[in-house]
């Protein structure tokens, strides 16, 4: 039985710290930054993800000219999400990030399963459907509006709506959140049908939104990417948007999966450059901080062999 909560190359071990010391020495982060990169998109392109071209599409498609029209000019931006992110001197905040994120979603899924002979289209169904089963079985019996927190260029949020649009065949209301302006530009081009009610532009922590006004409340990959404090900061706001007896539901790496575990030392430092909160989630307890803000006992449950899901009941 594996009683181990963490990897070993997170939290304070000492692999953990020699990796970290590798990323705070300039060249060798530039150098590593750039390898993970790579990587990435050799990966991903070998498997069929047409990268380039995806990119080249978004660079014409009118989404630049968005800009103006999502961006929230009141908005400050937390010092946690000015730091690079995913091989982006810039983090989320810039083009390049936001027209290469749909791909590299794509690849996520079909490194979940790397040893199965899948396309990225069936490894993508797939991982959506890992995490709507727990939430059919754990999540909101009925849903008319859901929050997605974090919905970058929308592909979660899509996928969600439309999965509960089909179950329960009335209108739904879905809201995608998102800090970056960029994003929310390539997500509004990509709602083609303009599926969702609303793109916003706003602090997770302070959404602005009205009280008790969403029966879900969904984090999608989001956790691994915040500070803990700053995840306690949102449980606390999603907390307050929530109707009583409404569901809070997170998807994202699971720290005692046997696969994150034991990754290899090469591609545990590779991921670390470019995740700059991943020590401090793999060390946050997520269900105990649920419970400190108000919300019922989570379920968590190991909906894939890299990812858990966390589902969480804010009281009647």
């Amino acid at each position: 039985m594996n009683n181990k909560i963490k990897p070993d190359w997170s939290g304070e071990s000492i692999l953990s710290n020699f990796v970290n010391l590798l990323i705070q020495t300039k060249p060798v982060y530039e150098l590593m930054k750039n390898q993970a990169r790579q990587v990435l998109i050799k990966t991903a392109e070998k498997k069929g993800i047409p990268w380039r071209k995806n990119y080249e599409a978004l660079q014409v498609s009118g989404a630049k000219q968005l800009l103006a029209e999502v961006t929230n000019s009141q908005i400050v931006y937390p010092d946690y999400y000015k730091v690079p992110f995913h091989a982006y001197s810039k983090g989320n905040l810039c083009w390049q990030a936001a027209f290469e994120t749909e791909s590299a979603t794509y690849a996520m899924a079909l490194r979940v399963w790397s040893k199965e002979d899948l396309t990225w289209e069936d490894a993508h169904a797939r991982l959506r459907g890992s995490f709507y089963e727990v939430l059919a079985t754990y999540g909101p019996q009925h849903v008319r509006d859901i929050l997605d927190i974090g919905c970058s260029v929308g592909v979660s949020t899509l996928a969600l709506h439309r999965y509960y649009q089909q179950k329960q065949g009335y209108p739904i209301r879905t809201v995608g959140l998102d800090l970056s302006p960029y994003m929310l530009a390539v997500a509004q081009t990509r709602d083609v049908n303009n599926e969702i009610s609303q793109w916003l532009h706003a602090k997770a922590e302070d959404t602005g939104l009205p009280d008790n006004s969403f029966d879900l409340v969904t984090l999608q990959y989001v956790a691994h990417e915040l500070p803990g404090y700053a995840s306690k900061e949102i449980f606390t706001e999603a907390k307050r948007l929530l109707r009583p007896g409404g569901f809070i539901a997170l998807v994202d790496n699971d720290p005692r999966s046997p696969v994150m575990q034991n990754l290899p030392a090469v591609l545990s430092i590779l991921r670390k450059s470019t995740e700059p909160w991943s020590d401090d989630y793999y060390t946050f307890d997520i269900e105990a901080t649920l419970q400190a803000v108000g919300f019922c006992e989570p379920i968590t449950v190991a909906s894939n062999p890299r990812h858990r899901t966390i589902v969480s009941r804010k009281p009647e």
